[in-house]
């Protein structure tokens, strides 16, 4: 018993398996590759790439608050569609210390589209209309390319 337990050299390579013999953790894909975007975060960046944009010809879009939503209100005074189609998206207007919003709304525009193409090409031309609105114009002169099939 006077011999103590000596602690184990530590070992000069790498470690290859944990300690459950599973093999190390590491990542599951390369850093450049996002894995996990949620439907709602993807939406999100179709927005934002539709808003830089327009941001290219109309510097005043940085006073603009755009903003997701998943569905549009079901009460309220905002709420007048009812009876008619859902509506895709929205604009609010500027308020005391508020800047004007554009709202758009991801459940009705995911419901209408098939594949990632068709919803960024959907939420651009709701991104444009709702932009149109708000400065007073036509969607034609907000992107001359509204309307056309990408």
């Amino acid at each position: 018993m006077d011999d103590p337990v000596q602690p184990r050299a530590a070992d000069p390579r790498p470690r290859r398996r944990d300690r459950h013999g599973r093999g190390m953790r590491g990542p599951v894909a390369p850093p450049q590759v996002p894995l996990s975007t949620s439907r709602g975060e993807a939406f999100t960046d179709l927005v934002q790439d539709s808003v830089e944009r327009l941001e290219r010809r109309w510097p005043q879009l940085t006073e603009i608050e755009f903003v997701v939503l998943e569905v549009p209100p079901v009460g309220g005074p905002d709420a007048d569609w009812q009876d008619e189609v859902v509506p895709l998206g929205g604009t609010i207007s500027a308020a005391e210390g508020r800047p004007a919003r554009v709202v758009v709304y991801r459940r009705p525009v995911e419901i209408r589209t098939k594949g990632r193409e068709e919803r960024a090409h959907l939420v651009h031309e709701v991104v444009v209309e709702q932009v149109a609105e708000l400065l007073g114009l036509s969607p034609e002169s907000v992107d001359p390319r509204y309307g056309d099939e990408e």
